[in-house]
């Protein structure tokens, strides 16, 4: 996992909401075996329609998605990260997130931005009006700034998961901090005993 410091870059309005992990990545995409080429499923049932928020030129390169409330409910199927991550947005700004997709975006490197209603309400319709509006996302500060707008507001962030983000720290490499301590462990164990070697 990538260190995340600041994102700043424009976005795209999904102006939806209850949007589930099967919208995000439908479940044709899930029988792949590698983790990798989830972009092209990211909406995909969606992105049939060209008048799709993802298929007009004026969002293409965003790093930000902009969703309304209540993303990423339903399933915890990683995938949906993936899909979002593998398309290009390093982060995304809903009013709710479902509780595992949240998990699982902050496991994976995606910075998930809690917003209120009104600001999440604002930034929608100031984006759909201005595709070039940019937007700043802060990990350290903890902040969500856009110039434009004069809006400064904080976003709630756990201090470990703001440890993650700031250090590129994902499962493995927080077990892995902690490496002394286990050869130490694995050394003083009977030989009986099993091991993973």
């Amino acid at each position: 996992m990538d260190s995340v410091q600041t994102i700043t870059g424009t976005a795209v309005p999904l102006d939806r909401s209850d949007v589930d992990t099967d919208q995000i990545i439908p479940s044709d995409w899930l029988k792949q075996v590698e983790r990798t080429g989830f972009d092209k499923g990211l909406f995909s049932e969606w992105r049939d329609d060209p008048e799709f928020v993802l298929n007009q030129e004026q969002y293409s390169g965003a790093s930000v998605l902009v969703a309304g409330p209540n993303f990423g409910t339903g399933s915890s199927r990683e995938h949906a990260v993936w899909a979002i991550q593998q398309y290009g947005f390093a982060a995304v700004i809903s009013p709710r997130f479902g509780d595992i997709f949240r998990n699982n975006a902050t496991k994976n490197g995606l910075v998930p931005v809690l917003v209120s209603a009104e600001v999440g309400r604002q930034l929608l319709d100031a984006i759909t009006k201005d595709p070039s509006l940019e937007i700043k996302i802060d990990i350290e500060l903890r902040t969500l700034e856009v110039t434009a707008l004069d809006l400064l507001v904080d976003f709630p962030l756990e201090d470990s998961i703001q440890h993650r983000f700031l250090n590129g720290l994902d499962d493995i490499s927080l077990t892995l901090l902690h490496e002394p301590e286990i050869t130490a462990y694995e050394a003083s164990r009977p030989a009986w005993m099993p091991t993973t070697r």
